[in-house]
Formats: structure tokens, sequence, C-alpha cells
């Protein structure tokens, strides 16, 4: 998945590929996930701990061990997830500054503060008693930790487990654990009555994901997000064209997508700042006319913030594809 979501096109590629070049990287290492532009970060996931009720509370993050002397009352977000997971968990209070890219919950003290490329200083002013960030950019983790701040980093997940685990971890990090796990099991039950109710079984069905359009950037099944459409027994496209140097991210030629046929397409580049990409523009690409989604109507715009985070609105993008799948099977 997308660390973060970018504010244009060109970012949005750029992104995408520096997240596959360090994906492949970390497999030839032979890490077990890789979501994370930075080559020096540690990607293991975070893991579910005991729950706390008190402070100091040692956790062990993407960064290795991270204390927190004492409840945090001013909390610094660097990646849009990490904001969704705070205020999902009841910590928004405690939130004085997020970074430029956080867009939700609405009224989120927002700034020009960069996930992407943290500017300690800027950080520093907020006086920040715990960061929360998704990767470890400009000596983020050390520059900070000599300032005493302890720093948080919760990498993209790499499967759903990665997404609840995190979701844990920050509560416990924030006194919240309770409220965290009650948003943990409240995501676990939706997501698995939407797709009971939709069936797993859709192997017969096969669809493109759209990252960015013109060059045309796509998720393999092995992705984040290919694992939650692989909820549905989909099949994906570009897996046939997934190379190892792609990190699961490949770029795919307009012949290769018409002549795959892909049944349902999901764009995920359908806002202006993305791409501006809608079922109507699909419709008119040259060839696009003849593949079964765009006959059937099948083209679906997604949110393009909910469908490049791993927070809590998770069962929001599920069911949107859900009920792609349900109108895709009639």
């Amino acid at each position: 998945m997308m660390n973060l979501r970018a504010r244009s096109r060109r970012a949005r590629i750029a992104l995408a590929l520096l997240t596959a070049a360090a994906a492949a990287a970390a497999a030839l290492a032979g890490c077990a996930s890789a979501t994370s532009p930075s080559a020096s970060q540690s990607t293991t996931p975070a893991a579910p701990q005991a729950a706390v009720s008190s402070f100091p509370v040692t956790l062990t993050a993407s960064d290795g061990r991270v204390t927190i002397k004492a409840r945090p009352e001013r909390i610094v977000s660097l990646a849009p997830t990490a904001t969704e997971d705070l205020y999902a968990v009841g910590a928004g209070p405690q939130v004085v500054a997020v970074d430029q890219d956080s867009d939700y919950p609405h009224r989120v003290p927002v700034t020009k503060l960069s996930g992407l490329t943290p500017n300690l200083e800027a950080i520093a002013r907020y006086r920040p008693d715990l960061v929360v960030a998704s990767q470890n950019s400009n000596g983020l983790v050390s520059g900070l930790g000599k300032l005493g701040v302890p720093v948080l980093i919760e990498p993209g997940a790499v499967t759903l487990n990665n997404a609840y685990a995190e979701i844990d971890q920050i509560g416990q990090a924030t006194g919240h654990y309770a409220q965290a796990a009650r948003t943990v099991a409240s995501m676990k039950a939706q997501i698995a009555a939407t797709v009971r109710q939709a069936g797993s079984s859709h192997q017969d069905l096969t669809y493109y994901w759209e990252l960015t359009a013109n060059p045309y950037y796509s998720v393999a099944s092995s992705t984040f997000i290919g694992q939650i459409v692989g909820l549905f027994g989909l099949k994906d496209i570009a897996d046939a064209a997934n190379k190892a140097s792609d990190g699961g991210y490949p770029e795919l030629s307009e012949e290769y997508i018409v002549t795959a046929q892909p049944q349902i397409i999901f764009l995920a580049d359908n806002q202006a700042a993305d791409g501006g990409q809608t079922p109507a523009i699909v419709a008119t690409r040259p060839g696009w006319s003849a593949i079964p989604a765009v006959k059937d109507h099948e083209v679906i715009g997604l949110n393009d913030d909910i469908a490049s985070r791993w927070g809590p609105r998770l069962p929001q993008l599920v069911a949107e594809i859900a009920q792609a799948v349900e109108q895709a099977s009639r």
C-alpha cells in the first residue's frame, strides 16, 4: 500500500516507484515485509502486546523498542493513517499537530509538517512528547531522540493483522488501549460481515486496480490492497506482469490491460489531486470500451484516501469492493 497520499499525480507516481524499490530491496535482503522508502528503517510489523494501564510503557515498534515515560499530552502525527488511528482510539484531544497530508477526521490540526521529508526543528516547535510516523526519514528517530522525544514508527501494513496491531499499539502508547481494542473488534466484525454477505469465492472475476494513469501503475495480489481484494477471491490481472523488482507495484501498458479484459476496474486515482480519473474518462481511452468492466459499467471510483491508507476506515473500502463484486456477479 502507498505509505502516504500524495498531493499531486507526479508525486503519487514517484512514491509508488519508491515504495516498489524499497519492497524489492527488502525482498532481496530476506525481509518479511517492505513498506517504507527508508532503507535503514526496520520493516518488522508491530505485534499485539499485553494491555497496559499505566506508564511508563515500552513498546516494540518498527524502529525498535520505544519507551514512553508518561501519558503523552502533546502528540504530533506525521502520517494520515496514524492520524486516523489516533482519533479512532480516543487520543484526538492529545494531538497538537498533524502533517500536511492528514485530512481526516475533519478539523484535525493540519500544519505544513511533512512526513516524507520531516523537518526536526519545525516538529520540535510543537513541543511534542510523542511523535507517530510511518517512516524514519531525515534522521527523525535519532534526531528527536536527542531531544528526549519518543518516536513511534508505524509503517504501511502488509496484512490486515498488521493494521490491527498498529491500532492496538497506538492505543497502548497513548493510554487508550481499551478503546483501541474496541476499534479493532468493530473493524473485524464489519469486514467479516461484508465478506460473508458478498462471498469469498469469486475466482471467476478478474480486476484491475489503478493507482495512476499514464503511466499505469497497479498492485499485485501480494500487496496489502491485493490481499484486501483477495478476501473475495478475485483474480488480479497485474500478477502476470509483476516482477520482483516491482515490489508488488508493476507498471502496465494499455495494451496489456485491454488484452487482460478485467471485469472490474477500481480507480484509486479519481480525485483531482491524484489524476482526476473517472469512469467516463476511462471509457474514452483508446480500446478500453471493449473491456468487460467498461461495457458492464463496473468501473468503480474509490475514495482515494481510504484506498491508500490502512486505518479504521478499512471497513468502508471493503464495503465498496463488496458492492462492485455483488454487482458483477449478477
